[in-house]
C-alpha cells in the first residue's frame, strides 16, 4: 500500500494512481457539499461561481460560527465542528458532479454504490473514507473557511475550506473497479452461505 500527498487540484493521472487500500493526505483546498447543495445544482439547475475542477468534495453540513468578516474569516464564518455524513444517499449525483464540475475525489463515510464505481472508472475518480465519529479531528485539519456559495441553503451551502494535511484518508473505491465496500459485502454473503450450509438450512 502507498501513501499519497496531493496538493489540490489534481489531474486525472494522479487520481488513477490511487488504489484501494492506499492512504491519502490532501493539501490546500477542499470543498464541502451535501444533499441540498447537490439537489439545487443538478435537479434545479443552479450553477456555482466556485471552481471545482480537479478538486475533492467532502459530504458535510458543517457547524460553523458567524463572526465579523476579517482576514482570518473572509466570509464571516469560522469552523466549529466539521464532520462527515453518510455518502450513499448522494449516489446519483456522482457522475454529474464529475462530468459537469470536474470533481475528482469524494470524501465521506460508509462508501457508495456501483453507479459511483462506474463513474470513477469512466472519468477518473476515487472515494476517500473517513471513520465515523472523527469530526473533532477533521476540524483541526481545516485552517479557514475561504468562501461560501449558495448560502441560502445554510448549513448545506457549498463551502471552500483551506486545509492543512487533511488525512490520512483511506482509498475505499478507485478508478480500477476496486471497492472495499463491495469486498465486504461479498465476504459477508459468502460467510452467510457457508453458515447456512453447515446447519442444513437453505436461503
Amino acid at each position: 500500500m502507498t501513501h499519497h500527498v496531493l496538493d489540490m487540484p489534481v489531474d486525472e493521472a494522479a487520481v488513477r494512481a490511487l488504489r484501494v487500500g492506499d492512504t491519502v493526505t490532501l493539501r490546500r483546498t477542499l470543498f464541502g457539499i451535501r444533499d441540498a447543495t447537490l439537489i439545487h445544482m443538478f435537479d434545479r439547475g443552479r450553477e456555482t461561481r466556485l471552481e471545482l475542477a480537479g478538486h475533492a468534495v467532502i459530504h458535510t453540513a458543517p457547524n460553523v460560527r458567524r463572526v465579523e468578516p476579517s482576514e482570518a474569516a473572509p466570509v464571516g464564518y469560522e469552523p466549529f465542528c466539521i464532520g462527515t455524513t453518510t455518502s450513499m444517499r448522494m449516489e446519483r449525483f456522482t457522475r454529474p458532479l464529475m462530468e459537469r464540475e470536474g470533481v475528482r475525489l469524494i470524501i465521506g463515510k460508509g462508501g457508495m454504490g456501483p453507479g459511483t464505481l462506474e463513474a470513477f472508472r469512466d472519468l477518473g475518480g476515487a472515494y476517500l473514507a473517513i471513520v465515523g465519529g472523527a469530526a473533532a479531528l477533521e476540524t483541526t485539519w481545516i485552517e479557514q473557511i475561504e468562501d461560501v456559495d449558495m448560502d441560502d441553503l445554510h448549513p448545506e451551502s457549498l463551502w471552500r475550506f483551506r486545509i492543512r494535511d487533511f488525512g490520512p484518508l483511506l482509498v475505499g473505491m478507485d478508478s480500477h473497479g476496486g471497492s472495499l465496500y463491495a469486498n465486504v459485502r461479498d465476504d459477508v454473503a459468502s460467510r452467510r452461505a457457508a453458515v447456512l450450509a453447515s446447519i442444513g438450512a437453505g436461503e
